[in-house]
């Protein structure tokens, strides 16, 4: 007998899918839960080419590309040598809704002097097509779904939250990042004396 009331101790004599409904409900949740957090690291691994996360100009996001909301592709090796501003968001975030139009502001007002800014959606195509046609922005948005976290992670968003900002220097080197809504004038203080 086990020594856990809510353990029902082994089915002796059932088969697998009798083993399972007999094990309580709880339980079942946990090691569904642990096993899709398994498959979606194996994605995620496999998607990002197994590369370990860092600042080295051939790691992620360089060496990525992305369907874009139109049906184009977004290779991000262009933007290599440029200083980036990278955020991660989804169109079901409200802190991420809210922070699009310092971002886009962001984006007119510093792209002469060559910033970019570059928003990795992890949110389905239709969901974020619908909102830039409500909402359209002047930067360049890249369609990453759950993969997206998961790069994200990569980078230092430990929690996996959204939003999640990124800023990177021309040589490809991370030089802050940003878990939470930012505003207009907190990323014009993060890049001063960045070019």
């Amino acid at each position: 007998m086990s020594a856990d009331p809510q353990d029902p101790g082994p089915a002796h004599g059932l088969g697998e899918p009798a083993r399972e409904r007999a094990m309580p409900l709880g339980r079942r949740r946990v090691l569904g839960a642990t096993a899709a957090l398994a498959v979606g690291a194996g994605v995620a691994v496999q998607w990002l080419g197994g590369k370990p996360h860092g600042d080295a100009a051939s790691g992620p996001p360089w060496s990525l590309s992305f369907d874009r909301p139109d049906g184009s592709r977004l290779s991000m090796a262009p933007y290599l040598g440029q200083p980036v501003v990278l955020n991660f968001w989804a169109t079901w975030c409200p802190p991420c809704l809210r922070e699009m139009p310092a971002l886009d502001r962001f984006q007119r007002e510093f792209r002469s002097i060559g910033w970019r800014v570059v928003g990795i959606a992890a949110d389905k195509p239709q969901a974020v097509q619908a909102f830039l046609a409500r909402v359209p922005v002047s930067f360049d948005i890249a369609l990453a779904g759950f993969a997206g976290i998961e790069l994200s992670r990569q980078l230092g968003n430990e929690a996996g939250g959204l939003p999640f900002t990124v800023i990177y220097e021309r040589s490809g080197r991370i030089v802050r990042s940003h878990a939470g809504e930012t505003r207009f004038e907190q990323l014009v203080s993060w890049v001063s004396g960045i070019s």
